[in-house]
């Protein structure tokens, strides 16, 4: 009985060690800095990140463990907008510290399901192994409420300068909303290409809001210009249709 009490003492200890090292060596990304670069083997075969995606947006959708009901739904779910996601010219990546054999199984068996009679998906996206934590790390995935090694459920947007341009973070009970990810990525591209904000509730096609005027009488010159589809609220909340 005492040397089991003694593994089990040993045993705990050790995995405290190995997961305050890790949490040692956690860098936190932050919107606007440039994205971690990394190697990795995956799914679709090596991968050299964000290289490999010169020009394109990149979607980093990470995921605590292959065959998890959850996340089985989830990736079912991007497989279905995975075309309208390459119409924006943006690349998705999933990423697990499961082993590379487990997320090949974990696709195939994906592929196989039908939801609601409609056509089976084919997933045409990567899954990156991550079994040694080395990405996990470099992107703050790991989580740090257990003493698990396995990513948090997170979503993180990269633009084609490889600058991190939004971070999305949901609990292991709740699915991601594909639609929401969508939008916010189109919101990204909206506000670039127009140099524009979008408020509130924002769906593509809807207004706009100009940057807001650094005072009362550049405001008022935007109203002497009387730009058709330009219409404010108040001095400081300016619209415009695209």
């Amino acid at each position: 009985m005492k040397k089991i009490i003694l593994f089990l003492i040993i045993t705990i200890t050790n995995i405290l060690i190995v997961n305050a090292q890790m949490n040692n060596n956690f860098q936190t990304p932050y919107i606007g800095q440039h994205a971690p670069s990394f190697k990795a083997q995956t799914t679709k075969g090596s991968l050299n990140f964000p290289d490999d995606y010169f020009t394109k947006w990149k979607i980093l959708f990470s995921h605590p463990a292959d065959f998890t009901p959850v996340c089985s739904t989830e990736l079912m779910a991007l497989a279905e907008k995975q075309d309208n996601f390459k119409k924006l010219n943006t690349a998705l990546v999933v990423i697990s510290t499961d082993g590379l054999n487990s997320h090949i199984e974990w696709v195939k068996s994906l592929e196989s399901i039908s939801i609601s009679g409609k056509e089976k998906i084919k997933i045409n996206f990567p899954l990156i192994s991550d079994a040694n934590f080395e990405i996990s790390k470099k992107y703050n995935l790991l989580r740090k409420d257990t003493m698990l090694t396995t990513d948090m459920r997170a979503v993180i947007i990269i633009d084609p300068n490889n600058k991190i341009r939004a971070m999305l973070i949901y609990p292991q009970n709740i699915g991601r909303n594909i639609d929401e990810i969508e939008r916010v990525l189109i919101a990204l591209q909206t506000a670039d290409n127009n140099d524009v904000l979008t408020p509130a509730n924002w769906k593509q096609g809807g207004d706009v809001l100009l940057p807001s005027p650094k005072t009362m009488e550049e405001s008022d010159n935007l109203k002497a210009k009387n730009k058709s589809g330009y219409y404010n609220l108040n001095w400081y909340m300016w619209f415009r249709k695209l």
